[in-house]
């Protein structure tokens, strides 16, 4: 009885505000919460954009802006589609300003050999309408993590290089053509990873007569990560490099760890600041690494120092409740594991009308998501059956990638709690969908003990889908290097489509 009114509490909560709700959380809050690796930063006509990493999720890089570092909101993206010389692994873009243009360098693997290259974006703008130039940076088996600087009126690349015969990870630099579009010279050598830990990220901050290059040691992703962050300073962009401070100057606190790869701003009060990723403890790997801020301090003016600045107690996590039928443009920020299906979503005056644009696998299906902010939600769907196919599968999914995702759907008249494990479909347990109802609404909530459980509407009850097994638990369906993404589901024929009047994702207190 107490679960019964425990949930039309929810119901009741989620109807009774707008699209868009901002509530406090227990846990402690990102400046950018959710997943939102290796962040770039720039300050442009009075206001801050940043952009993370989007490994497999399209569309690629999310752009958010701010006005003060610490209230961020997402503008869009910089590619709506892959260019077209690149596959997978879109990481670690880098926002840099020349000539009246905005720069966005970017990592991603090559399509015709899967070596992972740097690449080059402009705009006049720095949130929109970015054209894509091809590759920069073409040096081993992997380049990524660019960053550029300037000494004198010169430009130099630099970047993390690996696949270099017997050598281990170095950090490169090369001069930069004038247009920033090509590397001029041969490439040299910043910093050797000789204890063979892993490096990377690099930023550069100038101070007197020096070159202070701060850059992440350890191992990046997952909940054995070790990431963190050090410096070196040189007179000269080409070295050689002297370690300054101490062996982590950024890694962890009470309540995030494994921070790093970040870029420096210049705050409204003259001050550097260095946005940068980190885990929250609570979340780990299932929210992702998320963004977060430092002040750069100097300790006898020349020995760098961070001092970690929390998100405003006040911040709370974002709530969504979308009705549909009433929404005349997409207010939501959607992505998708491009590499097997293109999505095709219409609003319609029944509402959310998902189809299959396109899809590369024969057992693919779609799962139009977003990034989660906590550990500890609900995700929920209303299905109109009568206007949906019914041979389709449509419900809601926690998707961690192609081979690892749990969801409840709706599929002809059953009801089905179901896991993708090694990419093979198990139906964990499934029902007779109620007789003669035009709409099934479905529910999936994720615990803090990482535990999934599936819910169905039955008139005014809602109804738990028990598995003679225990419930599945998040931690199989969480991908290395980036969080489980709740959404919508779909999984259908090209001539099948299904219709949802609403969605809502509730971060749990």
């Amino acid at each position: 009885m107490m679960r019964k009114f425990y949930y039309l509490f929810i119901v009741l909560f989620i109807q009774l505000f707008p699209v868009f709700i901002h509530v406090g959380h227990a846990q402690d809050v990102a400046v950018i919460s959710g997943d939102f690796p290796d962040p770039t930063v720039i300050a442009a006509d009075g206001k801050y954009y940043a952009i993370g990493t989007s490994s497999e999720w399209g569309p690629h890089f999310p752009i958010y802006e701010s006005t003060d570092l610490m209230d961020w909101k997402q503008t869009g993206f910089v590619f709506s589609y892959p260019p077209e010389w690149t596959s997978s692994s879109f990481w670690a873009p880098e926002y840099f300003y020349h000539n009246g243009l905005y720069y966005v360098y970017y990592s991603a693997k090559r399509k015709s050999d899967g070596v992972s290259c740097i690449g080059v974006a402009t705009s006049r703008y720095p949130d929109r309408d970015f054209v894509d130039h091809g590759i920069v940076v073409d040096y081993g088996s992997e380049s990524i993590d660019a960053y550029v600087i300037k000494e004198g009126d010169e430009l130099y690349m630099t970047w993390k290089a690996y696949g270099l015969d017997d050598r281990p990870i170095e950090l490169l630099g090369s001069r930069l053509s004038s247009d920033g579009f090509r590397l001029e010279g041969e490439p040299f050598s910043l910093l050797l990873d000789t204890a063979r830990v892993g490096i990377e990220g690099q930023s550069f901050v100038k101070k007197n007569g020096y070159y202070y290059m701060f850059y992440s040691a350890g191992a990046c992703c997952g909940i054995h990560c070790d990431y963190h962050v050090q410096a070196v300073r040189a007179r000269s962009i080409r070295g050689p490099y002297e370690r300054v401070g101490g062996d982590m100057l950024l890694g962890e606190n009470a309540e995030w760890k494994c921070m790093g790869h970040g870029t420096f701003v210049k705050g409204k009060n003259r001050q550097l600041y260095y946005l940068f990723h980190g885990y929250n403890k609570n979340g780990t790997s299932y929210t992702g690494r998320e963004g977060l801020l430092a002040e750069l301090t100097w300790i006898s003016d020349e020995i760098p120092n961070f001092v970690f600045i929390p998100a405003p107690m006040e911040k709370g996590l974002q709530n969504i409740h979308v009705d549909f039928k009433n929404l005349p443009q997409d207010k939501l920020f959607w992505q998708w594991d491009y590499r097997y299906v293109l999505p095709k979503k219409t609003y319609t005056a029944y509402g959310l009308e998902l189809s299959e644009q396109s899809m590369r696998e024969d057992n693919s299906s779609v799962a139009l998501t977003l990034r989660p902010h906590s550990v500890d939600y609900i995700v929920g769907a209303i299905v109109d059956l009568q206007r949906s196919s019914e041979m389709a599968e449509k419900g809601v999914v926690v998707y961690g990638d192609h081979d690892q995702s749990i969801g409840v759907d709706v599929k002809e008249n059953r009801i089905r709690f179901w896991s993708v494990h090694n990419g093979g479909k198990i139906v964990l347990k499934e029902e007779n969908c109620p007789i003669g109802q035009q709409y099934a609404e479905l529910r999936l909530s994720i615990n803090p003990q990482r535990l999934f459980r599936a819910f169905y509407k039955r008139g005014e009850d809602w109804v738990e889908l028990l598995p003679a097994d225990k419930n599945p638990q998040s931690e199989s369906i969480s991908p290395w290097d980036r969080s489980p993404r709740p959404g919508l589901h779909f999984s259908g024929t090209e001539r099948d489509k299904a219709i949802f009047t609403h969605f809502y994702l509730i971060h749990q207190p």
